[in-house]
């Protein structure tokens, strides 16, 4: 699945967009298709937007989750790119960056790694789903995942970041045609590809020192995250259900094994009860049946998500979700939209914040 922070209202075109345009991360697609239409008949979508957070794995959504302040810690200084280079893109195309002065990060995921790098000065536009303090007053130059060519090329960028589900194609050819580099990075689906993308965004930028150090940084802070998991007293791993929920658009969907919140789940030391039931998608539609079999201790929703269906009061009523020892104890974990598959340099704060609340006092697992 796509990194959360991409998700947002579509365009009217967006299913028709979803359809066409090169897409190799088949659960982030997959997903956009689904829930398209819906979401633009309600406007719920991802990003930063306030919502009623959930302070603890048995709470009702009251409490700001730590995960939710949404700002990036740049590295300390900014680092002088050395340009040009020569990267491969993830479309197998060779990109020759000469300057790293004017950057357009089309996705929020990629706009976090170049500033935290260090290089938010030289960042000229942001992707709708771009919400941290630091890029909020850039300019938009997309709506939801469709790219305005126009406003891209308005801003004479020297350098475009992508992922392979930016679309739609046409306005990525009309970027590369007007000679602008356009270096596609891979989508993240776990936490083994953190690393991995700060180094192609770093690289590309001419700044790989600053990378190393970021990555390096990034990946100690998971894994001193890690430790915080407690033992469990009687020796079964929580099962926790991911659910996509838009309730004004009666979009209710359970993740299986690509919905991109398992690599999560399975750092904190649960199961992914969608994965583990049986369902290896990306998303499926809920039913009772499927919730009975997935038997989720806890269910873990984006912020945007609870608030949809009417909060915890609103979530029990949906089919099947009452009958779930989940369901039973009331017990959810609530991550905002805009990090939670981010899969970037805020991820540990992201994992601290799902452990902190399934394990709570009284909570799952303990």
């Amino acid at each position: 699945m796509r990194n959360s922070q991409d998700f947002a209202p579509p365009g009217p075109d967006a299913a028709t967009a979803a359809r066409r345009r090169p897409v190799r991360h088949r659960a982030a697609a997959a997903l956009t298709a689904a829930v398209a239409f819906a979401l633009v008949l309600t406007g719920c979508g991802g990003g930063g937007d306030a919502a009623p957070k959930s302070g603890s794995a048995s709470g009702s959504g009251s409490a700001k989750s730590s995960a939710d302040a949404d700002r990036v810690e740049p590295l300390a200084g900014t680092p002088a790119p050395e340009l040009p280079v020569t990267v491969e893109s993830a479309d197998g195309r060779k990109v020759t960056i000469d300057s790293a002065d004017r950057i357009v990060p089309l996705t929020g995921s990629l706009s976090e790694i170049v500033f935290t790098l260090g290089l938010g000065r030289q960042v000229v536009a942001r992707d709708i789903t771009a919400t941290f303090e630091q890029a909020e007053e850039l300019p938009v130059v997309t709506r939801a995942h469709d790219v305005s060519a126009e406003s891209v090329l308005s801003l004479k960028p020297t350098i475009v970041l992508a992922d392979t589900t930016t679309g739609p194609s046409e306005a990525i050819d009309q970027i590369r045609d007007a000679g602008i580099p356009l270096l596609v990075v891979e989508p993240a689906g776990g936490l083994d590809d953190v690393g991995r993308r700060i180094d192609t965004v770093a690289e590309a930028l001419g700044v790989p020192s600053a990378g190393t150090e970021l990555k390096e940084r990034t990946e100690r802070r998971i894994a001193d995250v890690r430790k915080s998991v407690p033992d469990h007293a009687d020796g079964e791993k929580p099962r926790v259900a991911f659910l996509y929920l838009r309730g004004s658009a009666s979009v209710y969907l359970l993740g299986g094994a690509d919905s991109g919140a398992g690599s999560l789940l399975e750092a904190a030391g649960a199961v992914d009860a969608g994965k583990e039931s049986g369902l290896d998608k990306d998303f499926t539609a809920i039913t009772s049946e499927a919730l009975a079999k997935a038997a989720p201790d806890a269910i873990l929703l984006m912020t945007k998500g609870l608030a949809s269906v009417g909060g915890m009061d609103g979530l029990v009523k949906i089919p099947g979700i009452a009958e779930t020892p989940a369901g039973m104890d009331r017990r959810v974990v609530t991550v905002d939209d805009g990090v939670l598959l981010n899969y970037g340099p805020r991820t540990d704060r992201v994992l601290a914040e799902i452990i902190g609340q399934l394990y709570a006092k009284g909570g799952t697992g303990r």
